[in-house]
């Protein structure tokens, strides 16, 4: 049983364990990746000055707001509403800067979460452990391919120049921002704007992953462990409101009451008010009645 939940995880055979398997090139370059970013935030005291505060906090707001919440997630994965292709793909590369993949991939493997959720093909569940949700099934590359296979389920965006781009180019990109930091701060910049806002906007974007789905309330009947979670909200700039999310994926607003702070769902507003976002989706009355607990 997860702690202080009523989950009861069942991880798999020992295959699946960090020390019982075998690792793949792509699960040794990860775990380097995260231990290098996770060991430079303990440079983070030493290195503190108020501007590099500052980039950590301008950039965790453009790259996990408006590249992560907004683009990857309400944009391209549900198509919760339209923009222009300059403002698409302007937010679409603030995501590739958070680091957690380009596009094709960030999309493909959250469209397999909802079409298989909390099932032994959830490429992230927590009932295969809260730490497996968390972080651990992005270190074991074939145990997601075991479940899902090849990205099959992106063709709208493999079918766009811009993105089959990003995907080619991907690892430059943040080099080129950690040498603009550099030249604007020094080390101080890099190790706040690059590596400490790294592994805070993926420890938050990873609890919408375990922790959405084990602490907090059920609001839909959806199926599934989503839950509303006040707190992985407010720290993902409304995407803890999950157990709304899962019963309409398909809403550009997660927080639905009035109460539930969500500041992508502002954002997606002030841009329709613009007349910059289009085709804006949100529940029914009647789609809500349907799904009520």
């Amino acid at each position: 049983r997860i702690w202080l939940s009523d989950v009861i995880a069942r991880p798999p055979g020992p295959s699946n364990l960090l020390l019982g398997r075998k690792w793949g090139s792509r699960d040794c370059i990860h775990l380097g990746f995260l231990a290098l970013v996770h060991g430079f935030c303990l440079l983070a005291p030493f290195t503190f000055t108020w501007g590099a505060f500052g980039s950590f906090v301008a950039l965790y707001v453009t790259t996990g707001l408006f590249g992560i919440t907004l683009s990857y997630h309400r944009n391209l994965s549900h198509k919760s509403f339209k923009l222009p292709k300059w403002l698409e793909y302007t937010f679409a590369y603030c995501g590739a800067q958070a680091m957690q993949g380009d596009p094709i991939s960030w999309v493909s493997s959250h469209r397999y979460h909802h079409q298989h959720c909390d099932t032994a093909s959830d490429p992230h569940t927590p009932l295969q452990g809260f730490w497996h949700s968390h972080m651990g099934w992005l270190l074991d590359n074939q145990a997601f391919l075991d479940k899902v296979g090849e990205p099959s389920n992106v063709g709208d965006l493999r079918g766009d120049a811009f993105y089959r781009f990003l995907e080619r180019t991907y690892p430059i990109h943040p080099v080129v921002l950690a040498g603009i930091l550099y030249a604007i701060g020094g080390v101080p910049y890099v190790v706040w704007g690059m590596a400490v806002r790294i592994v805070w906007v993926y420890h938050i974007t990873w609890a919408v992953n375990s922790a959405a789905h084990v602490w907090g309330s059920q609001q839909w009947n959806t199926g599934d462990l989503s839950r509303n979670n006040w707190w992985v909200a407010l720290l993902a700039f409304g995407e803890g409101w999950h157990n709304n999310h899962h019963a309409f994926e398909y809403s550009a607003r997660h927080g639905l009451e009035w109460w539930q702070f969500d500041m992508t769902w502002y954002v997606v507003r002030s841009l329709q008010a613009l007349g910059l976002a289009t085709k804006v989706k949100l529940p029914s009355h009647e789609q809500r009645v349907k799904l009520a607990m």
